[in-house]
């Protein structure tokens, strides 16, 4: 079986469109990936008796680090891996198809932002460019060069002249959206202080080893205080993913139509929860078509009653690792 080249992942008409298109990725994957093949075989499942995205089963995001995920041979495109400290194995996405990633995540901006042409972007992301082959530096990148601003820059440890450049660019009216990994905007509220108008401040998560983990309410208490704004937002990506979920404040995130967040049981792997309840975080990505697209992670989360969710921690003994979020204490 061979997937269609012309299917559209981007352009869900419906649930009944969404479910229908994973079912076909699902059965593609199940054939061509060997590692998924070999994992679903050990599940002692026949992918022919999957009829639903509820029963297809979800791969442990953990065999990132140790397999190559692919569905189809090289060449590839990209190899992304995940931030991580000396030590950590970090986990490795071979992309196929870099054009499949740039139509996410500029579609995704666009759907919940608008033009990326209409930004100004500024993006403070040290640990990511020092570690290099990140995919959300490589994500950035390219917004910045759609949005054709001369302003729009990688800042590393210049934060005088990125303070000076905020402060500029927001008394000038323009919308301007600094991205930046936590403890990096927490460095450089520590040294100036703002009252933002026109500024949409948006963390990636994690301190990477460079700050003490914090809650995210915490956290964006202490970045809306030193921005002087009043939402923080957030993105919610990570390497073995094509692509993100955007929170507009308060921590509550919401998916692209191509992307879907399901809550499973921690007991049972296979068992989903209610909304409102909390357990482990699956996600079905229609983007992941060269790798693998149903993802079981190791975040903890639950759903809203209007499919937004929440990411409330990860699960214990788990690497803290790329786009990774705030650990419940």
């Amino acid at each position: 079986m061979c997937l269609p080249d012309n299917i559209d992942v981007f352009h869900i008409k419906s649930k009944q469109d969404f479910e229908t298109k994973a079912l076909k990725i699902f059965k593609f994957q199940a054939i061509h990936n060997a590692v998924y093949n070999k994992f679903i075989k050990l599940l002692n499942i026949n992918p022919k008796t999957i009829d639903n995205i509820y029963k297809i089963p979800f791969l442990p995001i953990s065999f990132f680090k140790d397999y190559r995920i692919v569905s189809e041979r090289e060449p590839y495109d990209a190899l992304f891996q995940s931030s991580g400290t000396t030590g950590i194995n970090r986990s490795k996405h071979f992309v196929k198809n870099i054009k499949i990633y740039e139509q996410s995540f500029f579609n995704g901006f666009e759907y919940f932002y608008g033009k990326t042409e209409d930004y100004v972007i500024l993006a403070l992301l040290p640990s990511y460019l020092e570690q290099q082959a990140s995919s959300l530096v490589y994500m950035v990148q390219e917004l910045i060069k759609k949005s054709n601003r001369q302003e729009s820059n990688f800042y590393l440890y210049e934060h005088q002249k990125l303070a000076d450049t905020l402060h500029d660019l927001d008394q000038s009216g323009n919308k301007i959206l600094l991205i930046g990994v936590s403890y990096a905007l927490l460095d450089l509220i520590e040294k100036y202080k703002f009252k933002l108008n026109n500024v949409i401040v948006m963390e990636t998560g994690g301190m990477k080893g460079r700050r003490k983990e914090i809650l995210r309410e915490e956290l964006h208490q202490k970045l809306k205080k030193g921005f002087g704004v009043q939402h923080i937002h957030s993105e919610y990506g990570m390497t073995e993913l094509l692509s993100q979920s955007y929170s507009k404040g308060n921590g509550i995130f919401e998916s692209v139509p191509w992307k879907k967040i399901l809550v499973r049981d921690p007991e049972d792997p296979m068992s989903y929860l209610p909304k409102g309840k909390t357990g482990g975080i699956n996600i079905i990505d229609l983007a992941n078509i060269y790798s693998c697209s149903f993802i079981a992670t190791q975040d903890l989360g639950k759903i809203y009653s209007d499919n937004s969710f929440e990411i409330l921690g990860r699960f214990d003994h788990s690497d803290i690792r790329g786009c990774n979020l705030l650990v419940v204490n």
